[in-house]
């Protein structure tokens, strides 16, 4: 992971991409009149990735988590700079391996919690290789 972390930040500090950004809300239900062109632009760099220094890409591998929204293929924007909290989605490293899942407590007891009905919550205790690596900020969607 050490090797995807360096690759994936290097290219996120890369250039700066400017894009046009039409301001104006668009409808998801029922259609509005067109606004007209793009009035501004965004850089997507700093409109989603707020430590630069601390943040990495992480493609999904998997269906553990498609109840929270994330699905095979999606690209996660992680950031390591975040202190996990109750309730967030982290990438976890856990006994050689990394997941990602929903951080649970419960009676003082930490759970990393799938957002799957097929698969079972993972207890963490004192025996466990257990690090957070960062917490998942953007998901990002291929919709073709």
């Amino acid at each position: 992971m050490e090797d995807i972390d360096s690759i994936e930040r290097s290219a996120l500090q890369g250039k700066t991409q400017i894009i046009p950004l039409y301001e104006e809300c668009v409808q998801a239900g029922f259609p509005s009149p067109a606004q007209g062109e793009y009035p501004n632009s965004i850089d997507l760099n700093q409109e989603l990735i707020k430590h630069p220094a601390s943040t990495f890409c992480a493609r999904v591998q998997g269906d553990s988590m498609v109840g929270a929204g994330i699905e095979q293929g999606d690209l996660l924007i992680i950031d390591r700079s975040i202190e996990p909290q109750e309730g967030q989605i982290a990438l976890c490293y856990l006994d050689g391996g990394f997941t990602v899942k929903r951080i649970t407590w419960r009676k003082h007891l930490l759970y990393l919690t799938p957002a799957n009905a097929n698969y079972p919550e993972i207890p963490i205790d004192k025996n466990s290789n257990f690090q957070v690596w960062g917490i998942v900020t953007y998901i990002i969607k291929r919709t073709f």
